[in-house]
């Protein structure tokens, strides 16, 4: 059930993000760990989701968590991270592990974020949340995704990541989640309640060697 209106939220929106992978596919170890402006890639994101609005950001570890955690300046006490034991079985753990966590704080809506999207910025984070309507979903669409050689993707769905959740939403989007499909399956079933917010940037995620170049500066080739 939502907030009472009379009661403001505790924590009005809180990120959750997804930063638990092994990063097998790209080969150079968790994706949280890439370099990027001067630090990790998980730091970037978190910062990310701050600067764009979000009042606390939990995020969520996996593959060799200590390492990432050890290795990245995630201090803020704005910051929460928590631990997905069952990291390897898929996203799907990861988001009832952080949306768990997020719905601790009473916010009044979700923000769920991939940390391997360098291309996403405060501005599109604020974008999000500037759009998003009680009782909805508000997610993104890229540039990239629907610009001259879109229709040649028949891969690439009508909307992606970061998105907006009204909590109310959240724990049932994370708890039909299954494998490495997220919510992905029951938003498609309830598309009606989906807003969706262009982005001018490149949402594309890190999977390989070609979509390095997001990184600043671009680690050497292997």
């Amino acid at each position: 059930m939502p907030p009472s209106p009379t009661t403001p939220p505790a924590t009005p929106a809180v990120a959750v993000l997804l930063a638990a992978g092994a990063g097998t596919r790209l080969g150079r170890g968790p994706k949280a760990l890439l370099p990027h402006r001067g630090g990790t890639l998980v730091e970037h994101a978190t910062a990310v989701l701050l600067a764009g609005g979000c009042d606390a950001v939990v995020v969520v570890l996996g593959a060799e968590a200590e390492r990432v955690r050890s290795g990245s300046r995630l201090d803020d006490p704005r910051v929460r991270v928590v631990d997905n034991p069952g990291w390897s079985s898929g996203m799907a753990s990861s988001l009832r592990v952080g949306v768990a966590a997020a719905l601790d704080l009473a916010p009044a809506r979700v923000v769920v974020a991939h940390v391997d999207q360098p291309g996403v910025v405060p501005d599109d984070v604020a974008r999000l949340l500037a759009a998003h309507r009680p009782g909805r979903v508000a997610a993104s669409r890229w540039a990239d995704a629907v610009g001259p050689e879109a229709p040649a993707r028949t891969d690439r769905p009508r909307w992606s990541h970061p998105l907006v959740l009204d909590a109310a939403l959240a724990a049932p989007a994370a708890a039909s989640a299954h494998g490495d499909h997220g919510a992905r399956d029951l938003l498609r079933a309830h598309a009606d309640l989906i807003d969706v917010v262009d982005h001018p940037g490149d949402g594309r995620d890190l999977d390989t060697e070609a979509d390095l170049d997001l990184l600043d500066p671009p680690p050497a080739p292997r």
